[in-house]
């Protein structure tokens, strides 16, 4: 079949309708821009979506929003979500670690304390000892960037890494702390380390610093319905203001014309572009850039990514006793086989109203490098997950339905180097007049980062770098709202 030509002067292109594709979209119609998004996936959203059991949405991805950064909250009330943001209904979580169900520790900075006791309970009388070694020891260097787990266990000992800093960061990313990067994975911790010789001392510095600025608030923000529905409201925006978005389109080509602007093709449509948007994961966005930037494209596959699955289990709410508080998180140090659970119909009150007879949990299975316990069958994975939760809980209900939800190459890894490698990309993108990038990729995995990053590439495009070039000084921490916990 011949290619259909689509005169498109003044035409926007955005590849890609994940979250970070549909604000840079949504961003360029409300600028007044003629935009066309394409999307592979016959569905919007990427990994932003609702699905329904026993007359209860649920999230099959990301359940919440990081509220401390305005992206993700400000977007949702400029496309009528407003009325439907709610904050969880209970902050309280645990680590099962050591055989026991622990309270989450407060007073620290992604797993990392400020003091030793702010980890009583959850670390051994030795870790705890050893924590407080930290201000006689000398100066650990950070270098250009350096491993969390390998910085913190150098200066605090591997009990803090293995059973806090692991699982808190294993719930964003899915990864190994001792491969993430500090830099780009906890920026602020990141940078007050390289000015202290002691790193509870490098905290105690944050934790001023917050309590001088006097943030109020939530932490964290859901919304009515699921966060997905995120997703399908900006999509919804982006039409109602003329964008057009075109699902079950994947862009397999994209070219350089030969008077300025560029020919994406998309099967046997072909649009032409003043500029485009490349919102789609590394391994799509390297395929793309293969043929006017080697360069970008080889940096781009070089990035690895983890496989995750999220269980959701539906009981019947007379049949179901659990502990207080919105789940638990689990180091792999513990050898178990889920990484974390929440219990939705306590953690989101529209949960709990939605169908009062009917209690929602859900587990995450996965993390970097384990593939073996991934390739097995949705049952299994079940039933792991009913093993455990009966270890930590005693939960031993039967559910009343299952469903099992697999992200495949989900979440990109942030390893050491991760900022220089985005750097790279974007100076050879940027040799490229009319091209920007976005996504998870880049500066954070979380929800707000996504969209900072997608205004950051619009931005770009309207001649103004300053959003790229503060997020590549300064890579945007993601404390939740990946496809993890």
């Amino acid at each position: 079949m011949s290619a259909a030509r689509t005169s498109s002067t003044g035409q926007v292109v955005v590849v890609g309708a994940g979250i970070a594709g549909l604000a840079a979209a949504h961003r360029l119609v409300t600028r007044g821009a003629r935009v066309t998004v394409l999307e592979a996936a016959r569905r919007l959203g990427g990994k932003l979506q609702v699905a329904e059991m026993e007359g209860v949405r649920f999230d099959l991805g990301a359940e919440s929003m990081l509220a401390r950064r305005p992206e993700a909250v400000d977007l949702a009330r400029e496309v009528g979500l407003g009325d439907r943001l709610q904050p969880p209904a209970t902050a309280a979580a645990s680590i099962w670690t050591r055989g026991a169900l622990r309270p989450m520790p407060k007073g620290h900075v992604m797993g990392v304390p400020g003091t030793a006791d702010a980890l009583t309970g959850v670390l051994s009388d030795e870790g705890l000892a050893r924590v407080g070694r930290d201000a006689d020891l000398p100066r650990t260097e950070t270098g250009d960037d350096v491993a969390v787990g390998e910085y913190v266990a150098a200066r605090l000992g591997r009990e803090v890494v293995d059973r806090v800093v692991e699982p808190l960061l294993g719930g964003v990313y899915a990864g190994d702390a001792y491969r993430l990067s500090m830099r780009s994975t906890v920026p602020q911790l990141f940078e007050v380390a390289r000015r202290h010789d002691s790193l509870t001392e490098a905290v105690r510095e944050i934790q001023a610093k917050a309590a001088a600025n006097r943030q109020t608030g939530p932490v964290f923000m859901g919304i009515e319905g699921g966060v997905g529905t995120l997703a399908h409201a900006v999509a919804d925006s982006v039409t109602a203001h003329g964008g057009e978005i075109l699902s079950g389109r994947p862009a397999t080509e994209l070219r350089r014309e030969a008077g300025g602007g560029w020919r994406v093709t998309a099967g046997d449509r072909v649009l032409h572009a003043d500029t485009v948007v490349v919102a789609v994961p590394a391994p799509v966005a390297a395929g793309l850039l293969a043929a006017e930037s080697p360069a970008a494209a080889a940096e781009l596959r070089a990035i690895e990514y983890a496989s995750m699955a999220l269980v959701t289990l539906a009981y019947r709410r007379g049949e179901v006793s659990l502990p207080d508080g919105s789940g638990f998180l689990v180091p792999p140090v513990d050898g178990r086989s889920i990484k974390a659970s929440t219990f939705s119909f306590r953690k989101w009150r529209w949960s709990a109203e939605e169908n009062p007879d009917v209690v929602m949990v859900r587990t995450s299975v996965g993390r970097y490098g384990e593939t073996e316990i991934l390739q097995r069958e949705d049952a299994h994975l079940v039933e792991v997950s009913r093993q455990d939760l009966k270890a930590a809980t005693g939960l031993d209900a039967t559910p009343l339905r299952t469903h099992v939800t697999r992200w495949t190459d989900g979440l990109p890894q942030y390893p050491v180097g991760h900022h220089a490698r985005v750097a790279r990309i974007r100076e050879h993108v940027a040799k490229l007049p009319g091209l920007a990038v976005c996504g998870a990729q880049y500066d954070g995995v979380g929800i707000p980062a996504c969209i900072a990053s997608a205004y950051a590439a619009v931005d770009w495009l309207g001649g103004d770098p300053s959003g790229v070039q503060q997020l590549t000084a300064h890579p945007v921490q993601s404390l939740h709202g990946g496809a993890g916990e």
